[in-house]
């Protein structure tokens, strides 16, 4: 009777086994909900120092400045390591790409979870980004100071519903999880690295042997370019810094230059090219093209002139089109009425001082018109530190503080077309299309059900990292209610409940 009923019993068993194994997967899946990104050095020795160790020299020095005893740490460096992505329903098989991984970022680089760049050797595709297009560099933000870890997300997915309809680029992001050497290293955001590259920023980059400078520029209106190499950094004057009214939704303000009023000599945020360049003249090229088109603008908003440029740079003279026209034929003013927006929306406190970013192709057959896109770095936005706390008020055209409150500035950009009536309609005809599409409520939305959705994946990360139990290293970051959170659901619950205030309160200033 066993001999004959062995097989039976044994192919019950075997699916018994195979339910349980099966269930067991689909639990294991639940409980890591994203992607998983394997580092694995090449180096034994080298462990998780370089994701541990490094701090960008510039904010090393600013902390020994004020810390006695303080031991300089080494600057970001690369190591060689391969790179696995695995997704967590089993619908891709993990593949392993060789690459290089360091520490990126400026100040973030001073936290004990720091944000990585990962450059691979060949292009590879990761978590379906970019309807799964390859590229070398990737990045995996640390979201440290965001204590819901959601800002970015949420920001750039305003940013996309914004800009798409102009063909303006903005990264696409992922939550993942993390882990290097075996040892789990938290919960990450995946997104593209800011550069020039089909599909991303598109505009041509000169070949090694081009020198002039009709080619494409990508660009940072940015406070650190006194750091960077002469080759790539720059300044213009602003019309020489004729003053701008700050713009307040019509209430009294008063002309402020575009000069912060700083003391130590910041009075000047400057640009960083993160595009290839070859030569003086290329640099030179777009350092006129901006100052030129800057120039146009104030002179059409303020003025009511008319400027041109007729080589495509350099002293603009008058021009027989009217002032509209003139800021047109060199602005992208759709892309400028959407950064903006955004701007406006997020209440960015770095938006006078960095993570601006623009392009133009002077390249022959180029559209020769600044773009503004690419928008960039949030964690501080969207009520987490102390700008726009009540979600009401002006900010992205307006006179603002500091982060750390030592002075004043403005984003000329954002502040100089403010005065012209058909510049503001944009905007309104763009937040009314916005608003009335649900899409604003739909990011609401988004920030609640990933708060739900990826609570076991945010409970690992706050379990390996200490700053959800212990917000000192983050204390001058936040503000009071950011920092009064005590989970991550409590914290995206702020950020969500800020976001529909901030949504009212535009609503009630540019809804037609």
């Amino acid at each position: 009777m066993g001999k004959k009923w062995a097989p039976a019993a044994v192919l019950v068993l075997l699916a018994l086994l195979a339910v349980f194994c099966t269930a067991g997967a689909e639990e294991a899946g639940e409980a890591r909900l994203v992607p998983l990104i394997s580092i694995t050095t090449a180096d034994p020795a080298e462990g998780t120092r370089f994701a541990t160790a490094p701090v960008k020299g510039n904010v090393a020095r600013s902390i020994a400045s004020w810390t006695p005893g303080y031991v300089m740490p080494p600057e970001p460096y690369y190591v060689d390591c391969s790179v696995t992505c695995s997704l967590p329903d089993g619908r891709t098989a993990p593949h392993q790409a060789p690459a290089r991984v360091k520490v990126r970022g400026n100040w973030t680089t001073s936290y004990e979870k720091k944000p990585l760049r990962i450059h691979f050797e060949q292009k590879q595709p990761l978590c379906g980004l970019n309807g799964g297009r390859a590229f070398k560099d990737w990045v995996l933000l640390a979201e440290y100071k965001d204590l819901s870890m959601l800002r970015n997300k949420a920001a750039l997915d305003l940013a996309r519903k914004i800009m798409a309809e102009d063909g303006l680029y903005c990264s696409d992001c992922a939550l993942v999880e993390v882990e290097i050497n075996g040892e789990y290293w938290g919960v990450y955001l995946l997104a593209e690295q800011q550069e020039c590259a089909p599909g991303r920023v598109s505009v041509p980059e000169p070949k090694k042997n081009e020198l002039g400078p009709r080619t494409g520029y990508f660009l940072e209106f940015d406070g650190y370019y006194r750091l960077e190499d002469p080759m790539v950094a720059f300044a213009i004057d602003y019309a020489d810094f004729a003053p701008l009214t700050p713009f307040a939704g019509g209430a009294a303000t008063r002309p402020f230059r575009p000069l912060s009023t700083a003391p130590d000599g910041r009075d000047n945020v400057g640009y960083t090219i993160h595009s290839s360049v070859r030569s003086v003249a290329q640099r030179n090229a777009v350092r006129d093209f901006l100052a030129g088109t800057y120039r146009i603008m104030y002179a059409a908003a303020c003025q009511d002139t008319a400027l041109e440029m007729p080589d495509g740079w350099g002293t603009p003279v008058p021009s027989a089109r009217n002032p509209r026209e003139a800021v047109e034929a060199v602005v992208d003013v759709n892309s400028l009425a959407d950064m903006y927006l955004l701007s406006e929306l997020v209440c960015d406190p770095d938006v006078y001082w960095s993570s601006f970013f623009m392009s133009v192709d002077l390249s022959p057959g180029g559209a020769g018109k600044l773009r503004f896109e690419a928008p960039w770095d949030f964690d501080s936005a969207l009520g987490n530190r102390y700008v726009c706390v009540d979600a009401t008020g002006f900010h992205a055209a307006n006179v603002v503080d500091d982060v750390d409150h030592k002075y004043r500035a403005i984003n000329p950009w954002l502040a100089v077309l403010m005065e012209a009536d058909w510049f503001r309609n944009l905007i309104a005809e763009k937040w009314t299309a916005l608003y009335d599409s649900g899409a604003l409520t739909d990011t609401v939305a988004m920030i609640r059900a990933d708060s739900r959705t990826y609570e076991p994946a945010f409970t690992r990360n706050y379990t390996r990292w200490s700053n959800m139990a212990d917000k000192s290293p983050l204390d001058y970051e936040l503000n009071r209610e950011a920092f009064a959170c005590r989970s991550e659901a409590e914290s995206a619950e702020q950020l969500a409940h800020w976001l529909e205030r901030r949504i009212a309160f535009l609503n009630g200033v540019w809804h037609r």
